[in-house]
């Protein structure tokens, strides 16, 4: 499988993996597997506790890039193709532009998406794949 972690994903998965179930656990963990976070994610999370809207037990956002390579994820990138497409995103029910750009992202390269956010299944009409 390859799939792209959400935000609040990550953010579990580095700080709290009990909030993860344990299926997903297993798909993180499993090495066959290979497992992303968007650069999106590190973006809106330092965005959030610059504006004191989201702390991390014992880290800064800084830290979280190593540790996402420590535990074996690929950090990727939107292109600058998928940058600029990414107005072509159905407008459903999410207007939130870190959540819209990291469904594009799994939407232009098949990936799916780990998430636990109900408000994205409205894309799964459109192609995203989710696991939860």
């Amino acid at each position: 499988m390859i799939a792209l972690l959400d935000t609040h994903s990550f953010l579990w998965a580095v700080v709290a993996p009990e909030k993860l179930s344990a299926k997903m656990r297993g798909v993180i963990a499993d090495p066959g597997n290979e497992i992303h976070v968007s650069t999106i994610s590190f973006w809106e999370i330092a965005l959030k506790y610059s504006l004191g809207k989201l702390e991390i037990a014992g880290c800064v956002p800084d830290d979280l890039v190593g540790i996402g390579r420590q535990m074996g994820l690929t950090i990727s990138a939107p292109s600058a193709e998928e940058s600029a497409g990414s107005h072509r995103l159905p407008k459903i029910a999410h207007k939130d532009p870190f959540d819209r750009m990291v469904i594009w992202q799994c939407l232009q390269r098949r990936w799916t998406l780990i998430t636990r956010d109900r408000d994205l299944e409205g894309y799964i009409t459109h192609g995203l794949l989710t696991a939860w």
